[in-house]
């Protein structure tokens, strides 16, 4: 299998994290793309760095002023009077303000509020250069895929699947999931599928396929009733218009361990044969793990190597990008096991 990093993905460094009302020290950080190099490189892998990415290609994906925001934004939050070292929020638009018309000005507070959903995506100096790069990343496996390749691993940190067409979120930038899945679309596959078997639910990635019939989201996550992005991810989300029964959610209580959530992810692949799509996007996250710092189920070794096989078995071309997952030594292990299941 080949394997898709930019070294750019190493320079953002996020300091911020707002844990149940303190500071704490963020997860999101370089270390883990050591952890998963190291992984690649003993598998007897070799990181091919892909091209720049397709501008035209991120705005099928994402809003261009959200792109303007993410590329310009944290020179301009700097040049505010005692700006902070990080681009973060302290105001939301609430629904009472949607309902009103809301819409941000030009100041960066009030821009930051809107473009980003929390305080888990802080916007540093290198946040755009690395998210850029993982996009290259996604874009680079998923043209891999369509010269012939059957399966291939974007390496994307930071992660996507968070982040909305014009919103960041919980860690996520720019939904690299999102671009391989339209970049595939754009090429010969005339349907996609995603799955998504990170331990939270791919929020942003439903939101930017919500409507459309021709991409297939299924997200197998926690229950969001007592995990992140809280708010959405219910069985009952169904999409709308085009996309109406093209979303499928599989959310699970805490501490399932890998026969729930193995059959659950079976649950997502008969979905995904019934669909017949051409290609899949397998979004990859390791916090399902017992060993995750914030965890929320017991998922072992085997059960990665297991899914990996499971998701093999439906013998379409793939494109898996890295997700979540902040367990960081224990990361190559993980990623050394779900690559020999997708092996054997």
């Amino acid at each position: 299998m080949d394997v898709f990093f930019h070294p750019d993905q190493m320079l953002h460094d996020p300091r911020f994290f707002l844990l149940r009302g303190r500071v704490a020290q963020h997860f999101e950080v370089p270390a883990r793309a050591h952890g998963l190099l190291d992984a690649v490189r003993q598998a007897g892998l070799a990181a091919i760095e892909p091209p720049v990415a397709d501008q035209a290609l991120i705005e099928t994906v994402h809003a261009p002023e959200y792109l303007a925001f993410l590329r310009d934004g944290y020179a301009a939050w700097r040049a505010l009077p005692d700006a902070g070292e990080e681009m973060i929020p302290n105001i939301h638009p609430t629904p009472e303000m949607l309902a009103q018309g809301a819409r941000p000005g030009p100041g960066m507070v009030a821009r930051a509020g809107w473009h980003l959903a929390d305080t888990a995506c802080a916007v540093g100096e290198h946040a755009w250069t690395s998210a850029i790069a993982a996009a290259a990343c996604a874009e680079a496996t998923a043209k891999h895929v369509l010269a012939g390749a059957r399966a291939a691993y974007a390496l994307t940190r930071p992660p996507g699947h968070h982040a909305y067409a014009a919103r960041a979120g919980g860690h996520c930038y720019l939904n690299n999931g999102a671009i391989a899945a339209e970049a595939l679309r754009r090429g010969s596959a005339a349907r996609v599928a995603v799955l998504d078997i990170d331990v939270h639910h791919g929020n942003g990635t439903q939101g930017i396929f919500w409507e459309r019939g021709d991409v297939l989201t299924v997200s197998v996550h926690g229950d969001p009733d007592g995990l992140y992005p809280w708010y959405v991810g219910r069985a009952d989300e169904r999409g709308a218009g085009a996309g109406e029964g093209c979303t499928l959610n599989l959310p699970l209580p805490r501490g399932t361990e890998d026969g729930p959530w193995l059959e659950a992810i079976g649950t997502g692949i008969a979905a995904i044969q019934r669909f017949r799509p051409d290609a899949l996007v397998l979004a990859l996250g390791f916090d399902p793990s017992a060993e995750e710092p914030l965890g929320s189920f017991r998922i072992s070794d085997d059960g990665f190597a297991r899914a990996a096989q499971a998701a093999a078995a439906l013998d379409l071309p793939t494109v898996i990008t890295q997700e979540g997952g902040y367990a960081v030594a224990a990361l190559g292990r993980l990623l050394g096991r779900f690559l020999a299941g997708w092996g054997g």
